[in-house]
């Protein structure tokens, strides 16, 4: 008996969604009920010096507005934190881990040219002896966890993963550097965070844009390391802005509410992205629109 299909949407309430979230959270809920799957939301709400309890609320609106309907309850990621902690201390206690304690300016410093725009975290800290290490922690010095990329690869050996567009794909986690996995500022990485959830929901498939393409490299990594199923991920196609640019909050991209606000029908505009019709001044970037 084949398993029933779980996918899932995963905002972040660091502010309000616009239609790129529309073309995703759409896409993610069609996959589920296409096959009489379970379409779930997930708030990650671990950035608390940007997540805002009010943005839930709309969130919630604004996917209603759209004609999509979620199953169970949401789960919030700042109810998580045990698991995160979890995962952390299996994977420090097998030494893959070390603390890292430089500040984005001498990261940004080290990566410098001759480096180029797309240079790894040069291992600084991976450098530090165990005594150097304990002395700053012992001395309340703030720091970030880091997975020692070269020993994980090494523990695991080749991994592959399958994306619905783009077929088989090897993994090649060791292009990314010694990611963090715990933030200074937070109990856990996006990649950490993600990885664990998608697991704990029984999410079996993940749709998302295709900006995440690289970054599920990560995440296979993570869950060999961690004994944790592989779901199947679709990357779809990008909204970008007239000028190609990809729309995100950051960049103040029109949002949701603001069109629900106005009046406008929410699920005639969902209707039209199935259909691949972006509103004017808007294109699709990285596959061919339908169901991009």
């Amino acid at each position: 008996m084949t398993a029933q299909i779980v996918s899932r949407f995963a905002p972040s309430p660091t502010g309000k969604l616009h239609l790129g979230h529309a073309f995703s959270a759409i896409q993610a809920h069609d996959r589920a009920r296409s096959e009489g799957g379970r379409f779930l939301l997930r708030i990650e709400d671990i950035d608390g010096t940007r997540s805002r309890p009010e943005h839930v609320a709309t969130i919630e609106a604004d996917l209603r507005w759209l004609g999509l309907t979620c199953d169970g309850a949401v789960l919030f990621q700042s109810t998580r934190l045990a698991a995160y902690a979890v995962a952390l201390d299996r994977l420090r206690g097998e030494g893959l881990l070390y603390p890292c304690f430089c500040t984005r300016a001498e990261i940004a410093a080290s990566l410098s040219a001759p480096h180029g725009p797309g240079a790894v975290y040069p291992g600084t800290c991976r450098h530090l002896d165990e005594a150097a290490r304990a002395a700053r922690i012992a001395a309340g010095a703030q720091h970030a966890w880091r997975i020692n990329m070269a020993d994980a690869v090494a523990r695991t050996g080749p991994l592959a993963w399958n994306d619905e567009r783009a077929g088989p794909v090897v993994a090649r986690p060791e292009t990314h550097g010694d990611v963090v996995l715990a933030r200074k500022d937070a109990p856990a990485s996006y990649h950490l965070a993600v990885t664990v959830d998608d697991a704990a929901q029984g999410v079996t498939h993940i749709v998302r844009g295709l900006d995440l393409f690289g970054a599920t490299d990560v995440h296979r990594l993570l869950q060999a390391l961690l004994g944790l199923p592989t779901p199947v991920y679709r990357h779809h196609a990008l909204l970008n802005d007239a000028d190609g640019v990809r729309l995100a909050k950051r960049t103040h991209a029109p949002t949701l509410e603001r069109l629900r606000l106005a009046g406008e029908d929410g699920v005639a505009l969902a209707q039209s992205l199935r259909a691949g019709q972006v509103p004017s001044g808007f294109v699709t970037t990285g596959f061919l629109a339908p169901n991009a």
